[in-house]
Parts: structure tokens; sequence; C-alpha cells
């Protein structure tokens, strides 16, 4: 095996965990008849096991992060021929139906190309055509430069008149960009160690998974290119801002409404009509926003972690995260913990 070809991305005794790029690559491999794990997925037809990030809950994260700002007008630009992208595009689809989104995209190439700067001109005339405000979903933080200056050349304003976030969360190159990407965190060291658990269980001669393995992204990292909330009413705009900075302090209906100087029933209807969700389902989305970012960034006890965003008790969150997420606390904890930090 001292001749491994310069795609594998690692081998481990007589398996190998590989970014299989082609179908000519997985055939290549497939005559060795080792165990393999894909840790890229992009041949369709390729039969080895996959451990992946799922393209589709990373969309639905990108979407909720721009409809929590209130936005209904939805575009999204990705590449040419990337099965990856058209996943993120049709997921994000979904996640803000029936709201339509405005669809761009170009060959990967085309930032290689001497018509780089015909490129740009054409994207920037995509981004002047978007009805105002919008929420920009990008496949990948690697096109956030690109959208960024067409929206320059088109005299649009980020965050004001058109919000962008990307994918994958490089920190250089998303606070390099003018303004600094939002972007969604997706996990991929988890993906190495999945990877590598399911290489240890293929090599002691259990049967390869059916389905692949798909792992949940972790978070939204917000930063200044979607810090915007696309409702002209003031004071529904003071009492998201309030909800988020304050849902954990015991804030309800009544005290809200009492802060932003209007009556409950007229903020309720303007939450209603504008946000299409009630004031008690934006004071739960937040308790349940912070209750996430606990259970999978520390090991505080489920009683803490129910406490800190204020729910009432343990039992009330847990019925929460049912009807809410499908899930509970403790199995959200255990499939967002890296493999190796928890076994």
């Amino acid at each position: 095996m001292d001749r491994l070809p310069r795609w594998l991305s690692r081998w481990r005794g007589d398996g190998i965990i590989a970014r299989i790029q082609t179908p000519a690559m997985a055939r290549a491999i497939a005559k060795s008849g080792i165990p393999v794990v894909d840790v890229l997925g992009v041949v369709a037809e390729c039969s080895f096991p996959l451990v992946h990030v799922d393209n589709w809950a990373v969309a639905r994260m990108a979407a909720e992060h721009l409809r929590e700002r209130g936005l209904e007008n939805f575009g999204f630009f990705g590449i040419e021929d990337e099965n990856w992208s058209d996943q993120r595009y049709a997921a994000f689809c979904g996640a803000v139906a029936p709201n339509p989104v405005a669809f761009y995209e170009l060959p990967r190439q085309a930032l290689m190309s001497r018509s780089w700067e015909k490129a740009e001109d054409r994207l920037a005339q995509w981004v002047k055509r978007l009805p105002k405000p919008a929420g920009v979903f990008i496949c990948s933080d690697q096109r956030g430069a690109l959208l960024l200056e067409a929206c320059r050349r088109a005299g649009v304003l980020v965050p004001d008149d058109v919000a962008v976030i990307g994918v994958d969360d490089d920190e250089p190159l998303c606070e390099a960009c003018d303004p600094p990407l939002s972007s969604v965190q997706p996990g991929h060291p988890n993906v190495g160690y999945y990877a590598a658990a399911l290489l240890d269980r293929l090599l002691g001669e259990f049967s390869p998974p059916r389905e692949p393995l798909l792992l949940p992204p972790e978070e939204v990292i917000a930063r200044f290119s979607t810090d915007m909330l696309a409702v002209p009413d003031r004071s529904l705009v003071a009492a998201l801002r309030l909800i988020r900075d304050h849902a954990h302090l015991g804030l309800t209906v009544e005290r809200l409404a009492r802060h932003v100087g209007v009556s409950r029933s007229v903020l309720q209807r303007r939450f209603r009509s504008l946000l299409k969700r009630s004031i008690h389902d934006e004071i739960v989305a937040a308790r349940i926003k912070q209750a996430r970012d606990l259970l999978t960034k520390t090991d505080l006890p489920l009683s803490t972690v129910a406490e800190r965003p204020g729910f009432k008790h343990q039992e009330y969150m847990g019925a929460v995260f049912k009807a809410r997420l499908a899930t509970t606390p403790a199995r959200l904890r255990r499939g967002s913990a890296s493999l190796a930090g928890r076994r």
C-alpha cells in the first residue's frame, strides 16, 4: 500500500478513508477489495459507505436564520454541476416554501477564466433584480466574496437590502469578506471522527450500513452580513431584539408589550401579520436556540440547560424539544458530540 494515489484522504491499516471524486477513482479503489469509507459523496454510482454532512439540514438551518430576520424574498447562489450544491438548493427551496427562490449558479472554473469581469457583472445584474429586502444563501463560503462584490457593483447594501449567508464557517475567508460573512458551521471535523469509527467497524468485519451517515450542522456563526431585521414596524423590531436578548429572563407576552409601548393584542396581530407566527412561538424559538447551544457546546447537566434559557424545568424542555424538533435534549447532545471527545 505504499503506492496509494494522492487523492486518498487517509489510510488506516487495511482500510481507506477516501475523498472519491470521479467514477474512475471509485473503480480503482473497488479493485483493491479493501474496506473503504467515502467522505465526499459526489459520485452517484459509488457503492461505498458514505459519511458526510447533511446538506439538507445545512440548508434548513440557513433558511431558519434568514427567516428569523423577517425576510420573505430569497435567492440561492450555487456552483454548477455539483450535487451537494443542488441538494442545498432543493432543501433551501423547501425550507422557505411557499416563497419562491431566485436561482443563480456559475461553473467552478468561471473564476479562473479571462471572463471573470463578465461573470461578476452578470451576477451583479441578478442581484439587482432580486426583490428587496432579500436573503441569499450561498452554497459555499468560497463564493462569498464574489457575491458581495456583485452587491457593491449593483449598488445593493449588505445587509440592509440583501442579507447573505454561506456554508463552512471558513473563518479567515468569512472575516476577510466585506462585510464579514455569516456562515453555517457544518461540523466537518465530525465527519472524520465518524468515518474513522465506521472504518474500524468494517475492519472488524461488520457489514457496511445500507444508508449514508449524514451528520447535522452545528450552528450558524452570525456576522455582519445578516445583521438586519426586515420589518418596517419599529415596535416589532424592538420586540424581536428583546426576545433574542432576554427570552431567558422569564420574558412574557405582557411584559414584552409593555416594554415596546403597545397593547398585547396589537403586538400579537403585528407578529402574526408580518412574521406569520405568534409572540409565544418566537420566545420559545429563542429559548430552544440557547438550549441547543448549551447542549452542543457544554457538558452542563440537563437540569441546568433547561434553567438557563428560561424553561420551567427539564421535563418541560424535553416536551418542547419533542414537539418542535422531533428529538430529545439528550439525543441531540449525543448526536452532536464528536466521537473523539465522547468515546
